[in-house]
């Protein structure tokens, strides 16, 4: 075995959890520096406006994101759970497969996002001194669909066999690649907001195709010859199936953050623009939830491929313990440092005391967020990824837009805004709770009746 691969399904299990979700938290952090860095260099260099049409695309590009990381959840618990069968030609077949679906669906989200980028804008009531920067980022912005499917898809492949650190070198080079093309093309080039865009674009070309040679010269059972790629029916409905609701789940926190980013830019451009860096930083904290919920959807998949359902529900309760603890440190640190961090974006007293709002109501309870995603993690590492979605679509999507048309209506400030937040949490974090006691006593009757 590899030392960048883990054995899943013996030994210890939390220096396993940790070693596999520090390094994919910082991946995670190292992608989300993309959109951190264009809104740095924009506010820096081109203006507030300029800062404030990259911010409102923030939540339309965190649901593209979303949807790619949430359908390629179900590659890597696929390819997991054949590992952990030790059935390695349908292990290679996913693969196989997950490449081809990542390009497809990489394809299909450029062509659509290009038809749709002008009403979706004009939907989310974009102020007109904003909206063409907005327009035009967001369409450069675009063009890199498919190289960030294909990234996605191949870095769930790694994780797969417990291989996080290869998607960690890759964006620590092209994160730096990205600050420079941005410093160049919106300094020296004088290329502004379209410049920033396009060096996103190019970043996420050369992650894609640095994973990709990886990938193929790699040894094992994840090796991708393209000679051998194909179509295959049941691999594509494994994966989908429970790709697509995580992709789903995902997408319903966007979704919502759309209609609430409608009711930000209500607000005026100050607290567009205070939102925007506030959300940068807040986006960045939520990679240790996010790492420790891929950390449990591949542990339980690998461990319920190899029939341990013991070493299933402790690493589950290991990931929720140890991704509270680092989500809390983190957080009270940005609390701390908030002021700071805010002010590399815009120095602007009023933008760094909105911003602030926003990290108290969203930042500070954010652990609350670590039930939801952990539970919902591990239910899909089970094989239920249909419920947390539906869950989520209920507790998240449905309390925020009665939140945004109830109590925002009535009283339209920044703060009330952001309490939609932790309420939609703690709603959702009952509801996954309830959902993960049970679904997982149905799973163990399921294996103790095959067992028989």
């Amino acid at each position: 075995m590899k030392a960048t691969e883990l054995d899943m399904t013996h030994g210890s299990l939390w220096d396993k959890i940790v070693k596999f979700a520090l390094p994919l938290a910082l991946t995670v952090f190292l992608q989300q520096l993309y959109n951190a860095a264009d809104v740095a260099v924009v506010g820096r260099f081109v203006g507030t406006e300029a800062m404030a049409a990259v911010g409102t695309n923030v939540s339309i590009i965190g649901l593209l994101v979303n949807l790619f990381m949430g359908i390629s959840l179900g590659a890597n618990v696929m390819v997991a759970r054949f590992i952990g069968a030790r059935d390695m030609e349908k292990a290679g077949s996913a693969v196989h497969t997950a490449f081809l679906l990542a390009l497809a669906v990489g394809l299909g989200l450029m062509v659509l996002g290009e038809l749709l980028a002008g009403p979706v804008l004009t939907a989310l009531a974009v102020p007109e001194s904003v909206m063409p920067l907005a327009e035009m980022y967001l369409r450069v912005f675009l063009l890199g669909m498919p190289f960030m499917g294909l990234y996605n898809f191949q870095a769930a492949i790694f994780r797969s066999r417990g291989d996080t650190k290869t998607p960690l070198q890759v964006l620590a080079v092209t994160s730096a690649a990205n600050a420079l093309l941005d410093l160049l093309f919106a300094g020296p080039l004088g290329w502004g907001i379209a410049g920033v865009a396009g060096a996103t674009v190019l970043a996420q070309f050369m992650a894609a195709g640095m994973l990709l040679h990886v990938l193929r010269h790699t040894e094992g059972v994840i090796r991708l010859d393209l000679r051998q790629l194909h179509w295959q029916g049941q691999r594509i409905k494994e994966i989908v199936k429970i790709g697509l609701p995580a992709g789903i789940q995902a997408m319903v926190f966007s979704l919502s953050n759309i209609v609430i980013q409608a009711a930000i830019n209500s607000l005026g451009a100050e607290t567009m623009a205070a939102s925007s860096a506030a959300f940068t930083i807040e986006i960045n904290v939520y990679c240790i939830v996010y790492s420790f919920s891929q950390a449990a959807t591949t542990f339980v998949s690998q461990n319920y491929g190899a029939g341990k359902l013991f070493r299933c529900r402790r690493a589950t309760w290991l990931c929720f313990g140890l991704g509270l603890s680092f989500m809390t440190t983190v957080s009270l640190l940005v609390l701390f440092f908030g002021e700071t961090l805010l002010a590399l974006f815009d120095s602007h007293p009023e933008v760094i005391a909105l911003g602030m709002v926003r990290i108290w109501y969203v930042v500070v309870p954010a652990g609350i967020n670590g039930i939801v995603d952990i539970f919902s993690g591990a239910l899909r590492g089970y094989g239920f990824s249909l419920q947390p979605a539906v869950l989520a679509l209920v507790g998240i999507c449905g309390v925020r837009l009665t939140w945004v048309y109830t109590a925002f209506a009535q009283n339209p400030d920044f703060a009330t805004l952001m309490f939609c937040y932790p309420l939609s949490w703690t709603v959702t974090a009952v509801f996954i709770a309830i959902a993960y006691w049970f679904y997982t006593k149905h799973v163990k009757v399921l294996r103790l009746r095959v067992a028989r």
